[in-house]
């Protein structure tokens, strides 16, 4: 999401200024199917696409360093030990993501396209949520300061998830709790060794293990609910 910074010094501008023509700050965020927002990351120039934010995400800096929860779960007697994460095209083929079919062929692929581009339409909703909830994420932030506005952001986004938890209607079962404590635990402990750190590095960018799990995904979703 990017958010139109007002007052940004003129010297900035260019800095700032991406396709809406106007400077603006990217917000990276990520939420579940009840809209609760788990992790979020602001602050990156409006003239940066999604690959360049993706490279200062700290959520998969936090993965190569081994600092979140263990995730183990099997699909078609495949096994994988990292979540994934539903994206769009431009992203690279991670084994971290599953990303959309452009040009589906068949009846399987196009069912995962359309459940896939359903479950994306949540993070849309969340945005939206936020928008309308606080109507000050919507417009022009008019101050000067970049800390004082990511400290409205991160505001909003926590208000946000208490009214989500608040409300309680959308309650879909996910551990939130878990979710942030798990993500946000600081390690003070030995760096891990340069040996894992770059072993886990080139799991996430398998390109191998992307295309094993959108085959499993699609198989597995056409098994279970293909004939509905």
């Amino acid at each position: 999401m990017h958010w139109k910074w007002k007052k940004c010094p003129i010297v900035w501008h260019e800095m700032y200024t991406s396709h809406c023509c106007e400077p603006t700050i990217i917000l990276e965020a990520m939420a579940s199917q009840d809209l609760w927002i788990w992790h979020s990351f602001f602050g990156m120039p409006g003239s940066l696409n999604d690959i360049n934010v993706l490279d200062r995400s700290p959520i998969f800096a936090a993965l190569t360093e081994g600092r979140t929860a263990p995730v183990n779960y099997t699909i078609n007697e495949h096994e994988y030990t990292m979540r994934y994460y539903l994206a769009d095209e431009i992203y690279p083929n991670w084994s971290t993501f599953v990303k959309t079919i452009p040009r589906p062929l068949g009846a399987k692929r196009k069912y995962l396209v359309s459940k896939q581009e359903s479950a994306r339409k949540d993070m849309e909703r969340a945005f939206g949520v936020l928008h309308s909830r606080f109507v000050i994420t919507h417009g022009p932030v008019r101050y000067w300061d970049e800390e004082t506005f990511a400290y409205i952001m991160k505001a909003c986004i926590i208000m946000h998830n208490i009214i989500i938890e608040d409300e309680g209607a959308m309650n879909l079962g996910f551990d939130h709790e878990h979710e942030v404590n798990s993500f946000i635990s600081v390690s003070h402990g030995e760096i891990p060794e340069l040996h894992d750190f770059l072993q886990t590095h080139n799991r996430i960018r398998d390109r191998a293990t992307s295309s094993q799990l959108q085959e499993d995904l699609i198989e597995h979703l056409w098994e279970q609910y293909g004939n509905e």
